[in-house]
């Protein structure tokens, strides 16, 4: 295996050279030998431009070719690489600039009809030097801004010793990425990686997937999040698969992504293969080359994983548990499982990592009892950014990962989720999980979505608040969502009130952002 991603890059490129490394729907492919080539011209660009080893620089754009280019070119000059997403906002960019320290920010142009760079023209970002624009016209570039094509024709005061001397600077130890947390329950952290940490994360989506050169792969999510970084394009380079994306997400675009391009793997989050199911005349289109398909992040209805297995010719299908800090991957179904295994559970320990189950005094708990997941392997974070107490929080002295997850294991070392320590309510003395809530409330007939927070009570401290989005066409009501949990759950866990919503509020990884909800309880 190679040592660093760079390296990877150019290990790739000999051995695959003009094959596909990467496909656009609409820009269509570059090769693994241009792709290492255009590295090679950001990472003289940064060269020529200043760029120190150690220093920062943030992407913030959609999934394209020269994300990949340019995240490669910044770690090959020996720079620290920082993925922000689309979704962010310029105040959200702007305080991650600030606290990163980020010298250099590549962003998209005009897309998702703004022009993105606009939404910083008034924010302080002091020690920003540098603000390179992706595929913007020269008329739309404001003060300050360079173009990409501009950008990159520094590499022409840059030789190749430079390049050489630079690049071999960067080891299996060097900063590789700083990767900010989703930020569910509250302001994102940033994770510091190096080189060996993250590719250790492609590593073991390649084998879990057990993903080789003859696989055309899916990256679903946003290549600022480790399942298509880590887990995405560093384990197609790894792989030597070539690399695809949706750029759009309603199910007829992602059944023609399938279709027309014989996609063997795609992994993505569980509103993705439920909206398929419910499209009409999906069956129309040919899914056949669909082998493997690994879903988790959120709830799981058992009903959405028979159908998949019953209805799809999708060979395999697979549940998984990780999170930002252990470079994607932690846990994972095996083949082979039963259907309830994978709807139910999350997987046993990936081959080198450690799972164990604690309770508050840190005592290893036994078969069933549910407590604090931890995590321990040789791809944890290295620390938080300038965040001490959070990192000696999240990373104990024996090297175990305190996950903030609530779970249990069973006999076999099968892991069951329960819920987010933090999003654990007590009701009258008594726990409540909302996932277990949750994921017995979706399989209920006409929702298709549900979300529980805990909320203020009086008499009982605390009490269960349901947000519901209905299924299409239905208009099933607050009583009858309550009349249902009168009937099938502890009295404890009733929501006592329901909130119907258009959508839940989620990130890019399909997580429900459980702080937005109570904001939006609290404004009510």
């Amino acid at each position: 295996m190679t040592t660093t991603i760079p390296a990877l890059m150019r290990s790739a490129a000999a051995r695959h050279g003009d094959r596909p490394a990467l496909v656009s729907q609409t820009d269509g492919a570059i090769s693994y030998r241009e792709l290492d080539r255009q590295a090679d011209l950001v990472a003289k660009a940064l060269i020529a431009d200043g760029a120190r080893p150690g220093d920062r620089a943030a992407i913030w754009a959609p999934n394209m070719w020269e994300w990949v280019a340019i995240a490669i070119g910044i770690q090959r000059a020996a720079g620290v690489m920082v993925p922000l997403n689309t979704r962010l906002k310029g105040g959200e960019v702007s305080d991650i600039v600030r606290r990163g320290q980020i010298v250099r920010l590549f962003s998209i142009g005009s897309f998702l009809g703004r022009y993105y760079p606009a939404m910083l023209k008034d924010e302080a970002m002091p020690g920003l030097r540098r603000r390179i624009v992706l595929r913007a016209e020269p008329q739309e570039l404001g003060e300050g801004e360079i173009g990409f094509e501009d950008f990159v024709a520094l590499a022409a005061n840059s030789s190749d010793a430079q390049l050489a001397e630079r690049e071999a600077m960067v080891k299996p130890d060097t900063l590789a990425d700083l990767m900010f947390t989703s930020g569910t329950t509250g302001a994102p952290k940033g994770a510091l990686f190096d080189h060996r940490r993250s590719l250790g994360g492609g590593q073991a989506w390649v084998d879990i997937a057990r993903q080789t050169a003859d696989d055309r792969y899916a990256a679903f999510g946003p290549f600022s999040h480790n399942a298509s970084y880590k887990a995405g394009w560093v384990a197609s380079l790894i792989a030597g698969s070539t690399l695809y994306w949706p750029e759009a997400y309603d199910p007829a675009s992602v059944l023609d992504l399938v279709a027309k391009n014989r996609i063997t793997v795609m992994p993505a989050p569980p509103t993705v293969f439920q909206e398929m199911l419910a499209f009409p005349n999906w069956r129309d289109w040919d899914i056949s080359s669909w082998r493997f398909m690994s879903t988790g992040s959120t709830v799981v209805p058992i009903e959405l994983m028979k159908r998949l297995q019953a209805e799809t010719p999708i060979q395999e299908i697979s549940t998984g548990y990780g999170m930002t800090e252990c470079c994607g991957s932690a846990t994972h179904t095996r083949p082979g499982d039963p259907m309830e295994r994978i709807a139910y559970t999350v997987g046993t320990a990936i081959p080198g990592t450690e799972i164990r189950v604690a309770g508050p005094d840190g005592r290893s708990l036994g078969v069933g009892e549910p407590g604090e997941v931890l995590i321990r392997d040789d791809k944890l974070l290295i620390e938080y950014l300038d965040n001490p107490e959070a990192t000696r929080a999240t990373l104990d002295a024996d090297g175990w990962l305190h996950s903030g997850d609530v779970g249990c294991l069973d006999a076999d070392g099968y892991l069951k989720l329960t819920d987010r320590l933090k999003d654990m309510y007590i009701v009258g003395g008594f726990n409540v999980y909302p996932a277990e809530i949750e994921k017995q409330m979706t399989g209920l007939p006409g929702i298709h979505q549900s979300a529980i927070i805990g909320v203020p009570d009086q008499r009982l401290g605390e009490v269960g608040h349901a947000f519901i989005v209905r299924a299409a066409g239905s208009s099933i009501t607050a009583e009858e969502v309550i009349g249902w949990a009168k009937a099938n759950l502890a009295n404890y866990k009733i929501p006592r009130g329901v909130t119907f919503l258009d959508a839940l509020p989620m990130n890019s990884t399909g997580k429900v952002i459980k702080f937005a909800l109570k904001e939006l309880y609290k404004s009510a």
